[in-house]
C-alpha cells in the first residue's frame, strides 16, 4: 500500500507492474487475509501497530475487489485496467501532435518488438500499451523463477522499458497539467 502509493506518484508504469505483482501475490495465497497477515503484513518491522492495520485493510479490499470482479483466478482489477486506459488515451494524443515528435520516434523504434511480442501472445492479444506491460512482467516473472533470458528478449525487454519509462514521464507531467499548455 505504501510502496503503491509512492510509486503512483513517481512512476505510473512502476506502479502497474507494482499492482500486477501484488494480484498474484494475493492469488499465491489464495486470497486467504489470515495468511496474507502471517506472512506478510506481520513480517513488516519498520512498521507500527497503525500502519500495519492500514496494510491489512489494503489487502482486504484489494482481495474484495478481486472476487467481486472475477478476478480471483487470472485477469486484472479494474483499477489497473483503468491505469492502462489512461496510459494508451495518452499513448494515442501524444502520437497525434507534432510536438512530441521524439515519443513518436521512440514508438516507432520499440514497435517491431511490440508486434513481436504480440504474435507471441497467441489468442491472448492486447493493445500495445498492455503488451509492453505483458512483456516486462513476464520477464520479471522469468527472473524470479530463475530462468534464463535470451539476448533477443531482453534486447526487446529493453527497449520497450525504455519506451514505458517515456511514457511514464510523460503521464506525470500530465497529472501534473504540464504536459499540454
Amino acid at each position: 500500500m505504501f510502496t503503491a502509493s509512492s510509486k503512483k506518484r513517481e512512476n505510473i508504469a512502476e506502479y502497474l507492474l507494482y499492482l500486477w505483482q501484488i494480484e498474484d501475490l494475493i492469488r499465491a495465497y489464495s486470497l486467504d487475509i489470515d495468511r496474507i497477515k502471517n506472512e506478510i503484513v506481520d513480517k513488516y518491522t519498520n512498521l507500527d501497530t497503525a500502519q500495519k492495520k492500514q496494510l491489512l485493510e489494503w489487502y482486504e479490499s484489494l482481495i474484495d475487489m478481486m472476487r467481486r470482479e472475477g478476478v480471483s483466478e487470472q485477469g486484472h482489477l479494474q483499477l489497473t485496467k483503468n491505469v492502462l486506459i489512461d496510459l494508451t488515451d495518452l499513448h494515442k494524443r501524444l502520437l497525434s501532435d507534432p510536438k512530441f515528435a521524439d515519443y513518436a520516434t521512440e514508438y516507432y523504434h520499440v514497435l517491431p518488438y511490440i508486434v513481436e511480442v504480440r504474435a507471441k501472445a497467441g489468442a491472448n492479444k492486447s493493445d500495445e500499451i498492455e503488451t509492453c506491460f505483458n512483456a516486462l512482467y513476464g520477464l520479471m516473472l522469468l527472473r524470479l523463477q530463475g530462468k534464463e533470458i535470451n539476448s533477443e528478449t531482453a534486447l526487446a525487454t529493453k527497449q520497450i522499458s525504455k519506451f514505458l519509462a517515456l511514457l511514464a514521464a510523460y503521464y506525470k507531467k500530465d497529472f501534473n497539467n504540464e504536459l499540454f499548455k
